[in-house]
C-alpha cells in the first residue's frame, strides 16, 4: 500500500526548471513571492494540482497533476512571464543575454527550456516525490529535508506521509546517490 495520496484525474508530470546561467536567485524573497503569485494566478485560469515542489537557489523540481487540459507548456510559459515581469527591475542583466535571447526578448531569470517526465505509476510518483524532497540534502544545503524551508516536505510531514526526520541520515544519502 502506498504511503502517498494522490489524485489520478489527469496526467502527472515531474519538472525541472533552471535559472538563467544557473544564477542562485530562486530562493530570493522577491522571486519566491513573484513565483507564488504567478503559480496561484495560473492555477486559477488553468487548474493543476501541485503534488510536490522544492525550490533551490538555481533550479526547482516539482510534480503537477493536470486536469483535462494537458498543456503544461503554456502554464510554464505564463508562470515564467509573470515572474519575469514582476522581477524585471531587480534581476534583469542585459549583459548576460545573447543576441538570440535579446531578439526573443527573454529574461535573465529563466533558462529557455525545462525538463519534463510523465509519471508512469505510483512507484514512479513516490520515487520522484522522494527525489524532490531529498534534493536540498543531495546538494548539501542542509543535513535533513526538514531543514529546508522552500519545499512541500513540510506539508507531507503535516499529512503524516513522512516522519519529520525523513531524509536526515547518511544511509539514505548513500542509498540514493551512489
Amino acid at each position: 500500500m502506498s504511503r502517498y495520496r494522490r489524485l489520478t484525474e489527469g496526467p502527472t508530470y515531474f519538472f525541472t526548471v533552471v535559472s538563467h546561467r544557473r544564477r542562485p536567485i530562486f530562493c530570493d524573497a522577491r522571486v519566491r513571492a513573484a513565483l507564488g503569485h504567478a503559480v496561484r494566478t495560473v492555477r486559477e485560469i488553468r487548474p493543476f494540482v501541485v503534488d510536490a515542489w522544492v525550490l533551490l537557489p538555481d533550479h526547482m523540481h516539482c510534480i503537477w497533476t493536470l486536469n483535462e487540459d494537458h498543456d503544461y507548456s503554456s502554464r510554464w510559459a505564463d508562470i515564467k512571464r509573470l515572474v519575469s515581469i514582476a522581477c524585471r527591475d531587480d534581476f534583469r542583466e542585459p549583459a548576460l543575454l545573447t543576441a538570440s535571447a535579446r531578439k526573443r526578448r527573454e529574461s535573465t531569470i529563466w533558462q529557455r527550456r525545462f525538463w519534463e517526465h510523465q509519471i508512469r505509476d505510483d512507484n514512479d510518483f513516490e520515487c520522484h516525490v522522494d527525489y524532490i524532497h531529498f534534493n536540498p540534502v543531495k546538494h548539501r544545503y542542509v543535513k535533513g529535508a526538514c531543514d529546508w524551508r522552500h519545499s512541500t516536505f513540510h506539508r507531507y510531514v503535516r499529512e503524516g506521509i513522512y516522519p519529520r526526520d525523513w531524509g536526515a541520515s547518511q544511509y539514505i544519502a548513500d542509498a540514493y546517490f551512489e
